[in-house]
């Protein structure tokens, strides 16, 4: 690729100072880390690679990478395409090859959405594969857009304040997942993969599916940030500003034993006294 334009230059920047901030503030990669980069052939995941290989020669930190597509035997998947695009950087891959295809098409109903399924299986297989090859980090493409439309998701559909963590511990606790794009936004990752001309694998299996509710909580999202510019921001600030005795969980806060502070100077200031 030849030399970056002015603009083209400041979002590649902007990737990286973001990408770095959250590496830093959630200490996503240390010393003798092992990253597993999980490609899955989309704008997200080339562009975690791409500054992933970037801090890595830059990094105070000496870490290695080793990229992981799933071959979902989808359809008409071109199977040499990520081989070649990794072969070309000379990093290290492996291909997993695990027919979920079948799986989801023969459990899910025509018409109904696929993704969370072909989610659960895609994660269920990398989390074993990482595991295997002895990876410290799993390192996933999700972004701040994607945290955002997560959150609004559980919070209509699941009844719960439940987002995409920068950094998630596995529950058997044999996993440690990064997001190491947790800061950046959707429309500079996909400018980023638009100037790169990164090797885009379409999904076959839901990529085409119409209504999903992503979808619909992704344009309301955008609604809003049209209508007021920085809500956005706003909303994933939030985020990292939780105050638990705010709201109405019991596990969380411990609102049964909450009394008077009996030490606490009295508000009451006695007239006659004056």
């Amino acid at each position: 690729m030849g030399t970056l334009s002015v603009q083209q230059n400041k979002v590649q920047k902007r990737l990286r100072r973001l990408a770095g901030e959250a590496v830093a503030d959630f200490r996503m990669i240390e010393e003798g880390d092992k990253v597993m980069v999980c490609l899955s052939g989309g704008k997200d995941s080339y562009t975690l690679l791409d500054v992933l290989l970037h801090f890595q020669k830059v990094a105070p930190v000496t870490f290695s990478i080793v990229a992981v597509n799933m071959d979902q035997k989808q359809p008409g998947f071109p199977e040499h395409v990520l081989p070649r695009y990794f072969e070309t950087l000379g990093v290290e891959y492996h291909i997993i090859e695990k027919d979920t295809y079948s799986v989801v098409k023969e459990l899910i109903p025509e018409g109904k959405t696929t993704c969370s399924l072909c989610s659960r299986l895609r994660r269920g297989t990398l989390y074993t594969y990482a595991d295997e090859i002895g990876a410290t980090k799993m390192a996933l493409g999700h972004h701040r857009d994607d945290i955002i439309e997560t959150f609004f998701l559980n919070l209509f559909f699941n009844g719960t304040l439940k987002a995409m963590p920068p950094k998630l511990r596995a529950d058997d606790g044999r996993n440690v997942v990064i997001r190491p794009l947790a800061y950046c936004i959707e429309k500079d990752i996909q400018a980023f993969a638009d100037f790169k001309a990164f090797p885009i694998i379409p999904c076959n299996l839901c990529g085409s599916q119409e209504n999903l509710q992503r979808q619909v909580v992704k344009e309301m999202l955008a609604d809003w940030e049209r209508k007021t510019p920085g809500r956005t921001e706003s909303i994933f600030s939030a985020l990292k500003n939780v105050q638990p005795s705010q709201l109405a969980d019991r596990n969380l806060f411990d609102f049964t034993h909450l009394r008077i502070d009996e030490t606490a100077a009295s508000r009451f200031v006695n007239v006659l006294n004056l």
